[in-house]
């Protein structure tokens, strides 16, 4: 076991290491002063400033410096050089005198990154270890090799240690990230020869048997689109039920608690870092607005960890973050190149750098709540341990534009509302949406995070989370986004669906006897209704069309098989079906849009009859992918609402802004807006305003 090795007093304060140092010069014994004390004397940060962020620190877990930086009231290198004078320990400048390799490889790259250490040389047979949190490294010394034998402490900054990992490691980390979930329930160990000899043994065989036996044919393909129809409206039923059960029982709670004049309840721990990754790809117009948009969150900016995603070789969007300043609460990750440019693949990278306990993704057009972060560290502190993925709701600002935007809004205001939101209540599978979700990082890291080479990562991620005995809870929070709005980009949108559904089926029932020992029998057929039967429902369509014949009086194949099954009723039988599964989705989506923002939109929930069909060229095209280009990702296309519309369908939304260049941003740290002189406040670009 590693051991801090024994100090010896030094009366001279450290300075920043310029070469190799002896090892009793390193660490020395630590001076009691606090660091405010320290900061104030040094002439480094106000006194009101320090005030306000002592006052923080006593509400929060946060650090000292962390406050501090957070708000802009010290600057990183004086913050540094205050810590070595405290803890009397030398800077290391790490760009000038890079670690050894195998040190690195020792503790694991990914732990440097979670703990902001770095392990730096091994003189006399002392290790000499980097730390940016020196208040954690006594707690450090459990978690490193034995054979690294006594340790002293150097300093660093944050930023110093992780660019000196990636120096070091960065090809490590991109593979890591692509190969995080077990081969057995991954796509990566697709066969890709044996899929296709099996698709085309299939597509041989229907063909085959339309030319030999068409009745016969025709006969399965309804048999099972009637089937999948009857399972996918028992399922939508039972969630729908339950949905308004669990309602009824909220209000009688809160009935319960408003007459007994009982206050709610209050959170016991201090408020938890938050991190959330934010993927961009080939997004130059809608990067400025996000920054906007993130910056009207109130949760504690030294608890907000927001990390924007962008490929290295998205040049579009690196070109459009280039030279502009963010706040210390916001920073960018480059995923660098590789086999697959997924947006999985992405999340897995960056969840490496982030600093919270709780994980969260929103997709690049994303508006949450402002308190949104607030609602999730409540989530979490009075949900039970089990519950470790709390999915908000999504729901869109522009359903105005066109006939499919509201088409799309109200499908989604079905789809969070009703079916994710039953399948919680039902305790099912949840196949989680692809933003608003948030996670307990351990639990995450436990089931190996997301699958790189799934193209719907979200829904898989929901399956092995409750094969391994977790659960997932819907969050009362909402966030907005630009709704899907124009053909062919909401046909390559929803083909990515399901086909990553089809896919994550396929990957699951790998063993389906696993499956069930681990899912049980009701969450495995309420799993095979929710990817096969739903995926199946799109790709059959025409079939269940194909009965309209029935209603004009013209010829079918089916007649006489149908009148031999059902007798003279067979029509009647299958219209009550239609009919029944028809009105069931009218009632979901009238209920999931009878709040004031939607409520204009009741009297297109009827046209959803002409709005899904769209969903069977989407199936047919995630089909033919699968054979062709099963890991392609068909990018949404973002940005079409305009600018000036959004705002103004958003009635909380506050003046986007604009952002400046680095070199047209105004100096000094961010902070309240300045006062004319006839003391009326003065506008300021946006990022003066978000710090």
């Amino acid at each position: 076991m590693a051991r801090i090795a024994p100090i010896r007093p030094r009366r001279d304060a450290p300075v920043p290491l310029a070469a190799p140092v002896a090892a009793e010069t390193v660490v020395s014994a630590r001076d009691l002063r606090p660091l405010g004390q320290i900061l104030i004397e040094d002439g480094a940060v106000d006194p009101r400033d320090l005030l306000r962020a002592l006052v923080m620190r006593q509400r929060q877990s946060a650090r000292l410096g962390e406050i501090l930086l957070a708000h802009g009231w010290v600057r990183e290198d004086a913050l540094m050089r205050a810590l070595s004078r405290q803890w009397r320990a030398s800077l290391l400048d790490l760009g000038a005198l890079p670690p050894d390799p195998r040190l690195v490889d020792a503790i694991g790259a990914q732990l440097c990154l979670a703990e902001a250490v770095v392990p730096w040389r091994r003189v006399g047979g002392v290790t000499f270890i980097a730390t940016a949190r020196p208040e954690g490294f006594a707690a450090l010394q459990d978690r490193l090799p034995e054979d690294f034998g006594p340790v002293r402490m150097l300093l660093c900054s944050e930023n110093a240690a992780r660019e000196a990992i990636l120096a070091l490691r960065r090809t490590a980390l991109i593979r890591q990230a692509e190969t995080r979930v077990p081969a057995g329930e991954s796509c990566r160990t697709r066969n890709e020869g044996r899929f296709g000899r099996m698709a085309a043994v299939l597509i041989a065989a229907v063909v085959l048997g339309l030319a030999l036996a068409p009745v016969a044919v025709v006969a399965l393909l309804t048999g099972w689109a009637v089937l999948t129809l009857i399972a996918s409206a028992m399922l939508k039923g039972l969630s729908f039920a339950a949905i308004l059960r669990q309602q009824r029982q909220g209000r009688a709670q809160a009935q319960a608690v408003a007459r007994a004049r009982l206050s709610p309840p209050q959170m016991t721990a201090p408020l938890p870092v938050i991190s959330v990754m934010v993927p961009l790809f080939a997004e130059a117009d809608i990067a400025e607005k996000l920054i906007g948009r993130l910056s009207r969150l109130d949760y504690p900016r030294e608890l907000t960890d927001i990390l924007i995603v962008v490929e290295e070789t998205d040049r579009v969007t690196c070109d459009a973050l280039e030279g502009v300043r963010l706040p210390r609460w916001l920073r960018v990750v480059k995923v660098p190149d590789g086999p697959v440019r997924t947006k999985p693949r992405a999340l897995n990278y960056a969840l490496n750098f982030c600093r919270g306990s709780i994980i969260g993704v929103w997709d690049a057009e994303d508006r949450p709540e402002p308190d949104q972060l607030h609602k999730v560290a409540r989530g979490f502190h009075f949900a039970p341990p089990e519950v470790v993925c709390l999915q908000g709701v999504l729901d869109y600002y522009n359903p105005r534009t066109n006939w499919l935007a509201r088409a799309f809004t109200i499908e989604y205001a079905s789809w969070f509302r009703g079916t994710l939101a039953g399948a919680a209540a039902l305790d099912l599978v949840v196949p989680l949406g692809g933003t608003t979700l948030f996670f307990r990082r351990d639990a995450l890291e436990e089931v190996g995070a997301w699958d790189a080479w799934n193209v719907t990562e979200d829904a898989d991620l929901g399956v092995r989370l409750t094969r391994r005995g977790y659960r997932t809870q819907m969050l009362d929070t909402v966030t907005h986004e630009e709704a899907n709005c124009r053909l062919i980009p909401w046909v390559k949108q929803r083909s990515r669906w399901l086909k990553g559904f089809a896919m994550t089926w396929g990957v699951h029932m790998r063993d389906p006897r696993a499956l069930w020992r681990d899912l049980g029998a009701r969450r495995f057929i309420g799993l095979q209704v929710q990817l096969f039967a739903s995926v199946s429902q799109y790709l059959l369509a025409p079939v269940l069309w194909s009965f309209w014949l029935f209603a004009l009086g013209l010829p079918h194949p089916m007649r006489p098989v149908l009148a031999e099954m059902l007798g003279g009723h067979a029509i009647a039988v299958l219209f009550a079906l239609f009919m029944v599964s028809e009105l069931l989705n009218i009632a979901i989506g009238l209920w999931a849009v009878r709040g004031r923002s939607h409520r204009h939109l009741m009297a297109w929930v009827p046209t959803l009859h002409l709005y899904f069909p769209l969903g069977c060229l989407a199936a047919w095209k995630a089909m033919y992918e699968m054979l062709v280009k099963p890991f392609y990702w068909d990018k949404t296309q973002h940005g079409i609402f305009e600018a000036g519309q959004e705002d103004a369908a958003d009635p909380v939304a506050a003046p986007a802004g604009k952002l400046l260049p680095l070199h047209k941003q105004p100096p000094g740290p961010p902070g309240p807006a300045p006062a004319t002189a006839q003391g009326q406040p003065r506008r300021v670009p946006l990022l003066g305003r978000i710090g």
